[in-house]
């Protein structure tokens, strides 16, 4: 069938410019998709390398010069309104507003080892949605009141956290370091440390609708609506998740068990720099799992190497919910989160998700 524009759909997109004369369609679109890519992000170079790499392919296709100018005018007329879209999202002014307090309160979360980073992005919740009405739409239950009196539930999930890691398999290990997608891993040396660039959550996720794209042997078309759906949950699921974070802005597991339990107790993953619950990989996966199997179908099996210019194996699933699943569960063996964060967090990500494809239509 007929695919569906998403102005008028996504908050705040209006109609797109027509074009003037006749356009290759295919060709504008990749043209606009790199001009939109540069401008947003840090990369930039990358995006000018595929645009030359695009441009020599295409002079070997005899495409006439004419309907080539035409359907790049066009793209650049499509970029601009969509950039302008998106400079009203509210992030370029959330860049000036104040850094996320740190509070002495019992239970509220405190900067961790090694870096002691800020809250990363505390006003995220003020972006503008794309789909979702607003960030506390699917706000999830509230975690477990703070109480490390011994044998109190928030004990308990306390002490689960730090015996998963005690008794981690290599496995849970490997599971932990394969869903680990944090940006902002810092590795000290002496006094010096230096962080490591690795792939996002986000980032791992646009993966593997790369792969199911391309495993499905989808064309052009079927490939943007695989990209675009998935893109779209990430990007509601991360205001969704963060607006939670801040709100109940939690003391991780990391700061509780090395004072109340054991001072030497360290996690398999480092601790990434902002409030616990609900888990960020556990809303995200949810979110995404949901859009990738309303267009693919439960039980799409699909190879998982996304992570293999890092250094770490390739995985095997059956479906996208199992993959969610396990990404859900790494944060627990990654003794970065309580088991409510990862269980209230898939449950906040499926929501939203099936939110997200009952009100899009993109046929």
């Amino acid at each position: 069938g007929a695919y569906s524009s998403l102005a008028g759909q996504l908050n705040g997109l209006d109609t797109l410019p027509s074009p003037e004369s006749a356009i290759s369609y295919p060709l504008a679109a990749v043209y606009a998709f790199n001009e939109v890519g540069k401008a947003l992000i840090f990369s930039e170079d990358k995006m000018v390398d595929f645009k030359t790499q695009f441009e020599s392919d295409l002079d070997s296709l005899n495409i006439p010069a004419t309907l080539r100018e035409s359907s790049m005018s066009y793209a650049q007329s499509v970029a601009k309104h969509i950039l302008d879209w998106a400079g009203g999202d509210n992030y370029a002014e959330s860049r000036s507003l104040p850094k996320h307090p740190i509070s002495n309160e019992d239970g509220k979360w405190k900067p961790t080892p090694p870096a002691y980073m800020e809250g990363i992005e505390p006003h995220w919740r003020e972006i503008r949605p794309l789909v979702i009405e607003s960030a506390e739409q699917f706000r999830p239950a509230g975690p477990p009141e703070f109480d490390m009196t011994k044998g109190s539930d928030f004990y308990n999930k306390t002490k689960f956290v730090y015996d998963a890691v005690v008794n981690a398999t290599e496995e849970h290990k490997l599971i932990a370091s394969f869903w680990d997608c944090n940006p902002y891993v810092m590795n000290q040396t002496g006094h010096v440390m230096i962080a490591t660039k690795k792939i996002t959550p986000g980032g791992h996720w646009m993966g593997i609708a790369s792969i199911a794209a391309r495993s499905s042997e989808s064309d052009l078309m079927r490939t943007a609506e695989i990209l675009s759906l998935t893109s779209i949950a990430l990007f509601d699921g991360f205001i969704s998740c963060w607006d939670e974070k801040y709100r109940s802005n939690l003391i991780r597991p990391e700061t509780v068990i090395n004072e109340y339990m054991d001072p030497k107790w360290k996690p398999v993953l480092q601790t990434p720099p902002f409030p616990e619950h609900t888990s960020g990989h556990s809303v995200i996966s949810g979110a995404s799992a949901v859009a990738l199997t309303h267009l693919l179908g439960d039980g799409f099996a699909f190879t998982d190497d996304v992570e293999v210019e890092f250094g770490l194996p390739i995985r095997e699933f059956n479906s996208f919910y199992e993959a969610s699943d396990e990404a859900a569960i790494s944060r627990l063996y990654g003794g970065i989160h309580y088991m409510p964060a990862i269980d209230d967090g898939v449950k906040q990500g499926r929501a939203l998700g099936n939110y997200l494809v009952s009100n899009l239509k993109t046929k």
